[in-house]
C-alpha cells in the first residue's frame, strides 16, 4: 500500500500547540490523559508488577560495574536504600570478595534533598594522574542537559570556588588542575542547529566560562563540536571533533592555542590511534594509492606518515556479507577488534608491526559479549580487560582478561531476576519484501512444553536505526513481566541497524528506511507462518527509532498485530528537524525541507499517514517531558490525533526520565510495568 500523504503548511497542524512543552494547556492534557491512562490500566495486577520489578532491578546481587583510576574501582549504584545512586569505590582486592567495603563519595538521594533538585548522575571525569578532583555530570529529571560541578574527592564535597557550568548541553576534559577544555551549548550563539556545542572553550579557574577564549568553532549547521586530550607518550594534544553531520567528523589536531593540524581521511570514516599507529574503518568505498577498499575494511596506517599525507595501508579485515567489524579499540599498544560472526562475538588483538592476529580464547561464541579496558585513562592502562556475558536466559557474568591474552576469568556473577527455567533460546530467519533474510531470536518455551502453542502472547521488538545492534541481552523487564509469565520473546535484528555492518545499515536508511518496517512486519508474519502464535497475540513494542518503527506498524501492517506500545518516539517527520536534537538526524532520515527528500520521508512518517476509516490495534504513547533530545510533541500529537479520528490510543507522560523509561528504578518498573498491562490486557492474555 502507497501511503503518502500530501504536505501541509505546520501551521495547518491541528495539535501543533502540544509542542510546547510546558505549556498551560499541553499540561493541562497530559494530566488528563495520564489520569486516564492510570485509571484504566493500574489496577492490582500492575501494581504487583511494578513492585516485582523494582526489587529485580534493586536487588543486591546485580552486577556492579567498575572502572579503575590510580588503584580504585570506582562504580555508580543504585538500589531500593538509594533510588538516585552512590557514587563510590573500592579496592581491587576488597572487590574479589563476596562483599566488597565500598568507600562513598557521593549520595545522590542526599544531595538532591539537600539542595531540593531532581538530580540524576550523568557520570564524572576525574582529573588524570592524581584523580583527586572530579568534574560532575548532574541532569535535573534525566535530559542530556547537565550542570557540571567541580568536586574534591578527599573532602566529599564541591570545591568552593571552583569549577562550574549552570544547566546546558556540556562536555568539559581536564587539561591540568586549573584548566578545562569546555565544549558548551550555554549562552547565545553556542549551540548548533540540532542544540549541541559549536565552540571549544580554553577555561581557567576563576574566569568566567563564556568569557574563555574561543579555540575552535564549527558552522551553526554542523551537528556540534567537542575537545577531548590525548596524553599519550606523556605529552599533552588537544583533539578537535567537529562533526558536520551524524555520520561525518572532521577531527582536527592542536594545542592551546587551536588546530594546527587536521588528519587527512574521509568524513565517514571512524579511527583510532596509539603506539604509532592510526587504524582506519571506512563508511564508504575509499581508494588510497590507487586501490578502492570496500566501506568497513579495517586499515592500519602509520600515523606520523599519514599527517605528512603519505598512506601505505595494511588491511588488518575485511568484512562480508554476514561478519561485520562492529567496534575496534586499542588497549596497551594493542589493537582489540570486535566482530560478530553471523551474529556470534569474536574479540581479536593485533600487535603493531608484524600485525599477528590472536583470538582472546575462552569467550562464549553464543549470546553477547561485550569487551573494554578496565582503566578510565588509556595511558594509565596495564592492559587489563573487562568482559561481560550474558544471554536472554542467563544473568550477566563479569570475566577478566587482558592483551596477553589469556583465558578470561570470572569475577562476578548477577543473581538471577527472573525464574528462566524451562525457557529456551532460538534463532531464525523471516524472509523480508524484497526476499532479504531477517534473524530473530525467540525466547519462550520448550518445543512440546507451551500450552498456548498456535497461540502464545508474543512480546516482539527491535530497533532498526543509526547502525545499533539489537542483541539478545538479559532483560529483567521482559524476563518479569512477560517470560516469567509463560509468554515468549522475540527481538528482531532489522535492517537499520549494525548487526551486519555498514551495507546492513544503508539498507534501512534515508530512502530505504521504510525497509527496516517492512523486515519488522515480516517477522510478525514468520512467527504467524511457523505457527507459534496469531497476528492478535502479537504485542509490539519500540522507543526512539523504534517508537518510529512501532508507529509504522499501526499505519502500514496494522493486521499483523494486537498491541503496540510505542515509546519516546520520532513520528512527525515532516517537523522533526525542527524539534531539539532533531536536525542532528538528517543524516539517518532525510531532510524533509527538500521535496525530493520529503517525497520518501512522508512514506514513514506516520503522523501523517493515520487516516479515519482503518482497522488498527490498540496503541499507548508514552513519552517524558524531561526528554531533551525527542520532542515529547511527538507522542503526544500522535495520541491527539488518533483519539480525534477516533481510535483506541493511550498517552502517559511522567514528568522526569529524560531519553528513557525513568530516572531511577522506581520510575523504570512503573513505566515498563504500565506498557506490559496495557499490551497483555490488549492481546487478551490473562496470564498466571
Amino acid at each position: 500500500m502507497d501511503i503518502r500523504p500530501t504536505l501541509s503548511a505546520p501551521d495547518d497542524d491541528p495539535h501543533l500547540w502540544l509542542e510546547e512543552i510546558e505549556g498551560e494547556r499541553a499540561l493541562a492534557w497530559v494530566a488528563a490523559q495520564n489520569a486516564r491512562t492510570l485509571s484504566r490500566l493500574a489496577d492490582s495486577r500492575y501494581a504487583a508488577d511494578r513492585d516485582g520489578l523494582k526489587a529485580a532491578l534493586d536487588r543486591p546481587g546485580k552486577l556492579p560495574h567498575v572502572t579503575r583510576r590510580a588503584g580504585w574501582l570506582y562504580n555508580y549504584w543504585q538500589d531500593a536504600a538509594h533510588p538516585r545512586g552512590l557514587w563510590r569505590r573500592t579496592t581491587e582486592s576488597s572487590f574479589r570478595t563476596e562483599a566488597p567495603e565500598w568507600e562513598v563519595l557521593l549520595d545522590l538521594d542526599a544531595l538532591a534533598a539537600s539542595e531540593g533538585e531532581d538530580w540524576v548522575w550523568q557520570g564524572a571525569t576525574t582529573l588524570p594522574g592524581t584523580h583527586d578532583r572530579a568534574l560532575l555530570r548532574l541532569s535535573r529529571g534525566g535530559g542530556d542537559a547537565v550542570v557540571l560541578r567541580e568536586f574534591d574527592l578527599a573532602a566529599r564535597a564541591a570545591v568552593p570556588g571552583g569549577f562550574a557550568l549552570p544547566e546546558a548541553k556540556s562536555s568539559a576534559a581536564w587539561l591540568d588542575r586549573d584548566t578545562l577544555l569546555l565544549s558548551t551549548a550555554l549562552g547565545e550563539g553556542n549551540a548548533t542547529a540540532s542544540g549541541y556545542p559549536r565552540r571549544v572553550r580554553l577555561w581557567r579557574r576563576g574566569t568566567a566560562p563564556l568569557e574563555a577564549p574561543v579555540l575552535f568553532e564549527t558552522a551553526p549547521e554542523s551537528m556540534g563540536l567537542w575537545g577531548a586530550v590525548d596524553r599519550e607518550g606523556g605529552s599533552e594534544r588537544i583533539v578537535f571533533l567537529e562533526k558536520t553531520g551524524f555520520y561525518d567528523t572532521i577531527v582536527h589536531l592542536g594545542d592551546r592555542t587551536g588546530p594546527t593540524a587536521r588528519i587527512p581521511l574521509p568524513s565517514d570514516a571512524s579511527f583510532t590511534w596509539q603506539a604509532g599507529w592510526l587504524a582506519v574503518k571506512p563508511r564508504t568505498p575509499w581508494t588510497v594509492a590507487g586501490t578502492e577498499y570496500a566501506p568497513d575494511t579495517l586499515l592500519a596506517f602509520d600515523f606520523a606518515a599519514v599527517l605528512r599525507g603519505e598512506f601505505l595501508p595494511v588491511v588488518l579485515f575485511e568484512p562480508a556479507p554476514r561478519r561485520s567489524l562492529q567496534g575496534f579499540f586499542w588497549c596497551q599498544g594493542r589493537l582489540v577488534l570486535s566482530v560478530l560472526d553471523d551474529l556470534a562475538p569474536v574479540y581479536t588483538l593485533l600487535t603493531p608491526g608484524e600485525w599477528s592476529a590472536a583470538e582472546i580464547p575462552g569467550l562464549p561464541r553464543i549470546g553477547v559479549v561485550d569487551l573494554w579496558p578496565l582503566d578510565a585513562e588509556a595511558e594509565e592502562s596495564d592492559g587489563t580487560l573487562l568482559t561481560l556475558a550474558q544471554d536472554p536466559v542467563t544473568p550477566p557474568q563479569l570475566l577478566l582478561t587482558s592483551t596477553a591474552p589469556a583465558a578470561p576469568a570470572l569475577l562476578k556473577s548477577s543473581s538471577p531476576s527472573f525464574d528462566a527455567a524451562g525457557l529456551t533460546v532460538t534463532r531464525h530467519e523471516a524472509v523480508s519484501v524484497d526476499g532479504e533474510r531477517i534473524p530473530y531470536v525467540q525466547i519462550g518455551p520448550r518445543e512440546g512444553s507451551d500450552p498456548e502453542r498456535g497461540r502464545a502472547p508474543v512480546h516482539l521488538s527491535a530497533y532498526g536505526g543509526f547502525r545499533v545492534s539489537r542483541l539478545p541481552y538479559y532483560s529483567a523487564t521482559v524476563g518479569r513481566l512477560w517470560l516469567e509469565k509463560g509468554g515468549t520473546a522475540v527481538i528482531g535484528q532489522i535492517r537499520g541497524g549494525g548487526e551486519f555492518g555498514t551495507a546492513w545499515h544503508e539498507a534501512g536508511r534515508g530512502a530505504a528506511k521504510a525497509r527496516s518496517h517492512d523486515d519488522f512486519a515480516a517477522i510478525a508474519a514468520d512467527l504467524v507462518a511457523r505457527g507459534v502464535t496469531v497476528p492478535g497475540r502479537i504485542a509490539a513494542e519500540g522507543g526512539s527509532n523504534g517508537g518510529l518503527l512501532i508507529a509504522n506498524m499501526l499505519t502500514r501492517y496494522p493486521e499483523r498485530f494486537g498491541a503496540l506500545f510505542c515509546t519516546i518516539p520520532l513520528i512527525d517527520m515532516r517537523r522533526y528537524t525542527k524539534l531539539l536534537a532533531g536536525a542532528s538526524w538528517i543524516a539517518e532520515y532525510g531532510d524533509p525541507e527538500k521535496p525530493e527528500e520529503w517525497d520518501f520521508i512522508r512514506a514513514f512518517s506516520a503522523y501523517h499517514a493515520a487516516e479515519p476509516g482503518r482497522t488498527y490495534p490498540p496503541i499507548l504513547l508514552a513519552t517524558t517531558r524531561r526528554d531533551d533530545r525527542v520532542h515529547p510533541g511527538h507522542a503526544r500529537k500522535m495520541a491527539a490525533k488518533l483519539q480525534a479520528l477516533g481510535y483506541d490510543a493511550g498517552f502517559y507522560e511522567p514528568e522526569a526520565g529524560g531519553h528513557g523509561y525513568g530516572k531511577d528504578n522506581g520510575e523504570v518498573a512503573s513505566f515498563s510495568a504500565l506498557g506490559a498491562a496495557f499490551l497483555r490486557r490488549a492481546i487478551g492474555w490473562e496470564e498466571n
